[in-house]
């Protein structure tokens, strides 16, 4: 480990690359801790620690929102902009020759996602206000209309700013500038919520925290194993004559990952699960009065921890097999594949190659699912299993935090490899 920290060092542009991303998710940090005026920020927390919806919501923002800070959205409108082009880019035809047109192609479609996203910031903002304003947690005073307006004006122009952070941060192939963003609010919370854990030991919870131990490192192995696996199915390409020179008769493999989604689906999930109960926050004083009344019904039914986690679990786990559908297209494989005259042993080309490809993916994807589900739930089944609060490992948090290592370790790899090899 400290052999590839001294490569690192030594290699000038990766060591400025490396810099370049610290200081910038220090700025972050810095921002994150800047909140807008006028707001209870203990409250604001309280709130949160005992929402499970709004507290994932603050974990994909970077923690900001327990601070309403002025980038409290963090990069999350962005990422909501994002999935939306790429479900328009399957569906509508001209997003599609689009992507295929290469770099310049995917530029426009980054421009439109980025042009999306600002509305996007400025309605969420409109909607977090109203909900922390109806809470009956004394999180805001009473604003006007121009505060307001000031208000979801700031904390728009605070996503962007993230958003241009983030892909500053990309630019330098030291990993993904809006996964470090997440990855970064989520690592400064685990020194405070160390802090609590030990605060709050006594010798009678000595089992339960040996437990918790366990339970943590097996969920890290967990992550890191499913992230990595994938199965590697055999190509074969057919040999080729031309003249006096034959070509082909190669052997290689298609790798199929266990964890084609990432964490796509839990994104899915969180922004669909939150959209019932943030629609009847707003109707929990209406003057109509059975209007109020399914307000602050489905307001209790999002709340229970039991209906919360079913909906949750199942959300996840549907949006894992329709997001990897939505990328991994087994027809175009195959066509590819007999194009370039590859086979897989035993399967004859064509509609069995694809048919066996679907088969497979279904397979290896009912792992990966349920996986993913398990991790996005955990929280709730710990709480259940340890009978505490206290004490609560955020699957998705670790998910994130493995993945985003794994691909920050991956790309420094590799530009020490293209360094050496420049040497040679």
């Amino acid at each position: 480990m400290w052999d590839k920290f001294e490569k690192i060092w030594k290699i000038k542009s990766l060591r400025k690359n490396v810099l370049f991303v610290i200081a910038m998710l220090v700025i972050f940090r810095i921002v994150a801790h800047i909140p807008v005026p006028g707001v209870n920020i203990e409250g604001l927390r309280e709130f949160l620690g005992g929402n499970q919806i709004l507290g994932l919501l603050n974990v994909f923002s970077g923690g900001t929102m327990q601070n309403f800070s002025i980038v409290m959205l963090g990069i999350a409108p962005y990422i909501t902009s994002s999935i939306i082009f790429q479900l328009l880019t399957m569906i509508v035809p001209k997003l599609e020759e689009m992507s295929k047109e290469g770099d310049s192609g995917r530029q426009k479609i980054n421009s439109y996602t980025r042009l999306l996203a600002v509305p996007l910031a400025f309605l969420q903002s409109f909607g977090m206000i109203k909900i922390l304003s109806q809470s009956g947690s004394s999180l805001l005073g009473d604003i006007t209309a121009y505060q307001l307006f000031i208000i979801m004006l700031t904390i728009t122009a605070g996503t962007i700013f993230l958003m241009w952070i983030g892909e500053l941060i990309s630019e330098k192939k030291v990993g993904n500038g809006i996964s470090l963003l997440i990855f970064a609010g989520i690592v400064t919370g685990l020194p405070i919520a160390l802090r609590n854990a030990f605060v709050n030991y006594t010798p009678s919870d000595l089992y339960t925290y040996v437990g918790f131990a366990i339970i943590a490192a097996l969920t890290v192995v967990g992550v890191v194993f499913i992230s990595e696996g994938q199965r590697n199915i055999p190509i074969t390409y057919a040999k080729q004559t031309r003249g006096q020179k034959s070509y082909g008769g190669a052997q290689s493999h298609l790798p199929i990952r266990v964890n084609m989604a990432g964490v796509i689906p839990i994104i899915f999930a969180i922004s669909l699960i939150m959209f019932p109960p943030m629609i009847a926050q707003f109707f929990v004083n209406a003057d109509s009065q059975w209007l109020a009344t399914v307000a602050i019904w489905t307001v209790r039914v999002f709340q229970n921890q039991i209906v919360y986690g079913v909906l949750y679990f199942t959300m996840v786990f549907g949006f894992t097999f329709f997001y990897t559908a939505v990328i991994f297209h087994p027809k175009k494989i195959a066509e590819n594949l007999q194009r370039q005259g590859g086979f897989i042993p035993g399967i004859r080309p064509g509609t069995e190659t694809q048919d066996y490809l679907q088969k497979t993916m279904v397979r290896i994807n009912l792992t990966g699912a349920t996986f993913l589900s398990l991790i996005a739930v955990l929280p709730l089944l710990l709480q259940g299993l340890l009978g505490t609060q206290s004490l609560v490992i955020g699957g998705t948090s670790l998910l994130i935090i493995v993945s985003v290592a794994i691909d920050v370790a991956k790309q420094i790899d590799a530009q020490i490899v293209m360094h050496e090899y420049d040497k040679i």
